[in-house]
């Protein structure tokens, strides 16, 4: 059964780690010169590819003794927390080969590598391992965790420079990163206490 509470944190915290990522600028470059729908099934796909990988992860975590278990996942929510909060602000856009032409498949295929291949070991990714392996709950964190990858795309590819005209890319990355600081203590403190 589905966590609509696990699945929605999962959400919020996935969603704020990835909007300042390279994923909302490779969307909006790939957005503006080709289909939007073309290219967000290709990266939609790349998506589930990622989430599926890092469930799968945070499962085998769960086999390891409880109070270690939220002592690792508490120190890697503290890593993710510093590789966000030191993050440089870079403004590069990814690179990408253009299609010989504006087919369904070429795009979406041009979409689903760039993806596959720029977040491939990700911090989201590896924080959708983290959180799966917090609430033993596959389901629930893999449907928030692809709902907030492909919200970030949707965005990215959509309209992802008005966004950030409202909402400075430094605050969304320090948010993120002091969510992933009260989840790492939370962890930290159920380790720590009997």
């Amino acid at each position: 059964m589905i966590s609509l509470s696990v699945a929605a944190l999962v959400f919020g915290v996935v969603f704020l780690a990835e909007l300042p990522d390279k994923t909302a600028l490779a969307g909006l470059m790939l957005g503006t010169r080709y289909r939007a729908s073309y290219v967000f099934a290709g990266v939609a796909a790349a998506f589930v590819v990622h989430v599926v990988l890092a469930v799968a992860a945070g499962s085998v975590l769960t086999l390891l003794p409880q109070r270690l278990l939220q002592a690792v996942v508490g120190v890697l929510f503290l890593a993710g927390a510093l590789v966000l909060w030191l993050k440089k602000d870079d403004e590069d856009e990814e690179q990408v080969r253009t299609p010989a032409d504006q087919s369904f498949w070429k795009v979406a295929s041009s979409g689903f590598m760039l993806i596959l291949v720029a977040e491939f070991g990700d911090l989201t990714q590896i924080m959708t391992a983290n959180l799966a392996a917090r609430y033993d709950d596959p389901l629930s964190v893999g449907l928030g965790a692809v709902l907030a990858l492909w919200a970030v795309a949707a965005l990215g590819i959509l309209g992802g420079r008005t966004l950030m005209r409202f909402v400075p890319l430094r605050l969304i990355t320090k948010v993120a990163a002091l969510l992933m600081v009260g989840l790492a203590a939370f962890s930290l403190y159920e380790a720590a206490t009997p």
